[in-house]
């Protein structure tokens, strides 16, 4: 009967002996350093844009920020596209 693991990979994957091992053989043949590099890359937070976005803070009352994750969830949206729709659509009515 296999032991239940108890490490997981960045993606949720349990870390079996299989898997370690599988990485153990990679690692001991030796990185391509471009794959590395292009694996990199492909980390966090598409752009929004085609340059680097800025993050902004405010404070929201209690209720005005129950009724901004209501309105993402009703929308199927994240809390930040509510947000960047809101501020576009009053900027272009000013």
């Amino acid at each position: 009967m296999n032991k239940p693991t108890k490490h997981r990979t960045s993606s949720g994957k349990p870390l079996t002996d299989d898997v370690i091992e599988r990485l153990a053989d990679e690692a001991e043949a030796g990185f391509d350093p471009d794959a590395l590099a292009a694996r990199r890359g492909r980390r966090g937070r598409p752009p929004l844009g085609a340059e680097a976005a800025s993050v902004e803070s405010v404070r929201l009352d209690p209720d005005l920020k129950q009724r901004l994750t209501q309105r993402a969830e009703d929308d199927g949206i994240t809390v930040s596209e509510v947000i960047r729709d809101a501020l576009r659509h009053h900027l272009e009515a000013s």
